[in-house]
């Protein structure tokens, strides 16, 4: 293979969590290389969308598609589907034979094309390792990853040196920024009328915007979901809610907000909104609360105030738009308040997001051109972790 940019990438997704993020690094790649794109899990599922035939709108090919989703959404069900997920992607990659493999961020499925990758010797580039999500399954998964890969693209000089405090080389470690971002450089954000109507409520007054998941290192996955919806209840303003990942827990998460949307009037549940109109909803949001890495990652760069409650994203790198706030009722209602007033809006102004400038799909794409594939790249050097972080 040599230097220069793969001649044949397989990518993956498995939800619209994912695909926001790796959709921007995917544009500009398929102009330099071949592209198989691998979709799965929860892209697949009529309950979360079937959000495959947007990809496919979109003008994506699909070269496999990976079922994988249990029926129910328990702690086993989420088990029994990385152990679908490895035969299927086992099967797709062994098909396709791609020079490397494109993985991104932490979702538990993302064990399963790496581990099959690892088997038929074939190159591992992730997005988004090095990251702390202390409260989810997350943060355990996005490590594996990190020592499952071969070439890191991570989103923060913090995150480059969490990586290679592992005990990865210095050179496979690359500080790109999160491809997210790049949606407002590269897309044209739809307008307030055209999310109000993909959204389905007027945007004025502008809602609390609520994006919730399970809570998966937590005994009880939702205990911390039923106090914040208990908070809002309490909440006068117009809501959005988006719907959960499909973690262990997410059919009770999806039950509080219907019931929420049931008794009232000025709230509504969206199943899948794209991320352009996520992007375009934010932009009118009069804030973002919830346990969501969105929030944490994103709603910076429109310096909108968030709402970060519990421990799901205790650890992260943040922005001072973030007000965290315990799992307790007053606590909750307490931030809502301070996010909600004019005078933390306005302080907000000029707000730089840790996470990076909006091309991180161009810097991705330099450092895949730059890097010798091959033998070169799949043996990995036994490095000590205070060596790898002196080299710096």
């Amino acid at each position: 293979m040599g230097y220069g940019l793969v001649m044949h990438l397989a990518a993956v997704t498995t939800s619209r969590a994912d695909w926001g993020h790796v959709e921007p690094v995917l544009r500009v790649l398929e102009r330099q290389c071949e592209l198989s794109l691998l979709v799965g899990g929860a892209h697949l599922a009529p309950r979360f969308g079937s959000t495959v035939d947007a990809i496919r709108a979109g003008g994506y090919a699909v070269a496999a598609e990976i079922p994988f989703l249990a029926q129910d959404d328990s702690r086993r069900g989420m088990g029994e589907g990385i152990g679908r997920a490895v035969l299927g992607f086992t099967e797709a990659l062994d098909r396709l034979r791609p020079d490397m493999l494109l993985l991104i961020a932490d979702r538990f499925e993302m064990l399963a094309p790496a581990a099959a990758a690892m088997a038929l010797r074939i190159p591992i580039a992730h997005i988004e390792g090095g990251e702390i999500s202390e409260g989810a399954i997350d943060q355990q998964v996005r490590d594996a990853l990190t020592k499952m890969s071969h070439l890191h693209l991570v989103p923060t000089q913090d995150a480059a040196d969490r990586v290679i405090a592992m005990g990865e080389s210095p050179w496979r470690v690359h500080v790109t920024g999160a491809p997210s971002l790049d949606h407002l450089n590269l897309d044209t954000i739809p307008t307030r009328d055209q999310v109000a109507s993909v959204v389905g409520m007027a945007l004025d007054p502008p809602p609390v915007v609520v994006a919730f998941h399970p809570t998966t290192l937590r005994a009880d996955t939702v205990d911390e979901a039923n106090v914040f919806f208990e908070a809002l209840a309490q909440l006068s303003a117009p809501m959005v809610f988006c719907f959960p990942n499909a973690d262990a827990g997410y059919a009770r998460i999806i039950e509080l907000a219907e019931s929420v949307c049931q008794s009232r009037d000025d709230a509504v549940l969206r199943v899948n909104l794209d991320h352009l109109h996520y992007w375009g909803l934010l932009q009118h949001a009069a804030c973002l609360a919830g346990n969501s890495s969105s929030g944490i990652m994103e709603a910076a760069s429109l310096e909108l105030p968030v709402v970060n409650v519990g421990i799901r994203q205790q650890g992260r790198t943040r922005a001072a738009n973030i007000i965290d706030a315990p799992a307790e009722i007053e606590a909750i209602l307490k931030a809502l308040d301070e996010a909600c007033a004019p005078g933390f809006r306005e302080g907000l102004a000029g707000l730089v997001n840790p996470y990076g400038d909006g091309h991180a799909s161009e810097a991705i794409a330099q450092v895949l051109a730059s890097v010798e594939w091959g033998d070169a790249c799949l043996i990995k050097e036994a490095v000590s972790p205070v060596a790898g972080l002196s080299g710096l």
